[in-house]
């Protein structure tokens, strides 16, 4: 464990270089590399070197950079606010940074710390707003490593919401000292003006803004439709973790994992809803009534489902809840069950010169006496993904057999897609009433039907044939008969 009063070597500060020279000594990679760098500022950049490569003299074109082009000499610094000595020579940068001293400018000499007044941070950039993270030279591939963790973490949009909030600054301040003004900052950067910059919609955000201004009542509410993905922690949208970090309450199904809810905002209250097969803790009235009463309230709310929301999610009856009772809500899409499957089995859905459409559905929709518009589709060849499927698998395969599917079409089956513990499994249509009978399969199956199934990579699979229940099997043949 790190000492609590360990202290730091390098202090970290922000320098004003807007107008202010800037002088690189060099003409290769390292030279270039803080060019990029600096040519994130304000800063006059002067390049001297009389051996340019030629991706740094692009950039030079490019930027209007100063390009001294000369050997080194000491005269070429003058003026300059810092200098980074980017030579790649030893000699040539202790004598830089030398000089540096001499003259009292700042200087950098690129991966020679000890010659160096100092460091440049990996730098998370939203300009006005800029994360600055150092290791004082000891470790700059872990810098560059929670650079792009924080980089993830933050809206493209933080900067533009941040000039915004600068431009409110003053009549902010002539809110009342204490709860008003924190209460202001808090629903701007959080509420209705956030989201507005977020989506783009500076005008509204602005006029957000000022209805804060000048009402200074509590921000109203907000849900979140969010896709919480197939079950992988790491196939969750950034948008997704933002809002989960953001969020007052946490509304989350049955079917999405722990580790998932877990990244939310450690203090956000959670609230499971879940909806499993035979097992509903809450009817989807009760849910839209629960969304509604939180949104009332001036919560922030993540609902979190499975896959994408818009994807048998239910959400169009949310939606439709909270249209009705003013609530401002958003969709957050997910990566929905079928991809991650055909990922998990390196499967195309469409293929060229085989299948150019595709369809979801789940197994009760072939339930009742006529087959679905889609059944047409997959038997001119769309790739079919049935989700929720395993208990009426051998209806599925009787009826679409019965509608004239080839029994040899290729059928994939994933259990738990994504996540570390699926199982694979591959077949043909006449195998898949085989999957009613796997009692062991507990987690979601997503099952793929069509001819591009076969383009999948089945090495890590096992056959459904293998499993085949013939009870089963004889029952669909049966139904096919008929």
């Amino acid at each position: 464990m790190p000492e609590a009063n360990a202290k730091l070597n390098a202090f970290p500060v922000f320098m004003r270089v807007e107008g202010e020279a800037v002088a690189i000594v060099g003409g290769g990679e390292e030279a270039l590399a803080k060019a990029r760098l600096l040519g994130q500022s304000s800063a006059v950049l002067r390049i001297i070197t009389d051996a340019a490569e030629a991706e740094l003299l692009s950039f030079i074109a490019a930027t209007g950079a100063v390009h001294i082009e000369a050997a080194y000499d000491a005269a070429h610094l003058e003026g300059a606010t810092l200098l980074f000595a980017a030579s790649g020579e030893e000699a040539l940068d202790r004598r830089v940074a030398a000089d540096a001293r001499r003259l009292g400018i700042p200087v950098n000499a690129v991966d020679r710390p000890e010659l160096c007044d100092f460091f440049t941070p990996a730098l998370v950039n939203r300009a006005p707003v800029a994360i600055a993270i150092g290791t004082e030279g000891a470790g700059p591939v872990l810098a560059q490593i929670l650079r792009s963790r924080i980089d993830r973490m933050l809206s493209p949009s933080l900067g533009a919401l941040a000039t915004l909030a600068a431009s409110f600054r003053g009549a902010a301040e002539r809110l009342p000292k204490g709860n008003a003004r924190r209460r202001f900052w808090s629903d701007f950067f959080a509420g209705a003006p956030a989201r507005a910059v977020e989506a783009g919609e500076l005008s509204q955000a602005h006029d957000a803004a000022l209805d804060l201004l000048v009402s200074n009542a509590p921000a109203a509410g907000h849900i979140a439709l969010v896709g919480a993905g197939p079950g992988a922690e790491d196939l969750l949208t950034l948008r997704a973790h933002r809002f989960l970090m953001e969020a007052d309450v946490i509304v989350y199904d049955a079917l999405v994992p722990e580790a998932i809810v877990a990244m939310g905002r450690r203090d956000a209250e959670r609230l499971p809803v879940g909806k499993r097969k035979g097992c509903h803790s809450k009817s989807q009235t009760e849910i839209n009534a629960l969304l509604v009463e939180l949104g009332h309230a001036g919560k922030r709310v993540v609902r979190l489902k499975s896959g994408d929301p818009l994807v048998f999610g239910r959400a169009g009856e949310e939606m439709a809840a909270l249209r009705d009772a003013g609530i401002a809500y958003e969709v957050v899409p997910g990566v929905t069950a079928a991809f991650a499957a055909a990922a998990d089995f390196e499967l195309p859905l469409t293929l060229r010169g085989v299948s150019s459409s595709m369809v979801f559905t789940t197994g009760h929709d072939l339930k009742g006496n006529s087959l679905p518009d889609w059944a047409k589709l997959a038997i001119s060849g769309a790739t079919v993904a049935v989700y929720m499927g395993r208990s009426v698998a051998a209806e599925v395969a009787g009826r679409l057999i019965e509608a004239g599917l080839s029994p040899d079409t290729a059928v994939a089956v994933v259990e738990n897609a994504s996540l570390g513990n699926r199982r694979r499994f591959h077949g043909t249509l006449a195998d898949l009433p085989s999957l009613e009978a796997r009692a062991d399969l507990t987690g979601p199956v997503m099952t793929i039907i069509g001819d591009a199934v076969a383009g999948a990579n089945f090495e890590r699979s096992e056959p459904l044939a293998a499993h085949r229940h013939e009870g089963v099997a004889s029952t669909a043949a049966e139904g096919v008969e008929q």
